[in-house]
């Protein structure tokens, strides 16, 4: 089931990379007494991903934050090495890139995605969620092949 609007961000732990190397990132870390505006992509280094969905919140990323936002978050089904290279090869900023390398935060709000028939097995799908102290104030989740609701100027025009 798909979590939904006013429903709480379950538990989960995200890997990021830290100083010191990989660092877990609990959930409630991320999101417990801030807004946060987190989406999801198929895949790093995957073409939309690359060209489109993170290069606009990198580039709207002030004025995300200007509408009240403390952090932009990227998560995907990938490991947190892959994560830290993708982020750094797109100068990612301000963006924190979040790896949920085993799928557990996507199949916990029911945003997992099988892309078996790619070769990418399962992965999440294409969302973009606002968390405001841990619940979840509005969700955009894509259709398949599709790439609206979940950009960057969509979510800044629904702040």
């Amino acid at each position: 089931m798909t979590i939904e609007t006013g429903q709480s961000v379950p538990d989960a732990t995200f890997m990021t990379m830290g100083e010191d190397g990989p660092a877990p990132m609990p959930s409630a870390d991320l999101f417990s007494g801030k807004r946060v505006v987190l989406f999801a992509v198929p895949g790093a280094y995957t073409p939309t991903c690359s060209a489109k969905h993170l290069p606009g919140f990198k580039e709207h990323g002030a004025a995300i934050k200007a509408k009240g936002v403390d952090t932009i978050a990227c998560t995907s089904v990938n490991d947190v090495f892959v994560m830290d290279a993708w982020g750094k090869e797109q100068d990612a900023g301000d963006v924190v890139m979040l790896a949920d390398g085993n799928g557990e935060f996507a199949k916990s709000v029911g945003l997992e995605l099988d892309a078996s028939g790619f070769g990418m097995g399962t992965r999440s799908q294409r969302y973009a969620m606002i968390v405001n102290d841990g619940k979840v104030e509005q969700l955009f989740v894509e259709g398949p092949g599709e790439f609206q609701v979940s950009s960057a100027e969509h979510v800044l025009d629904n702040l």
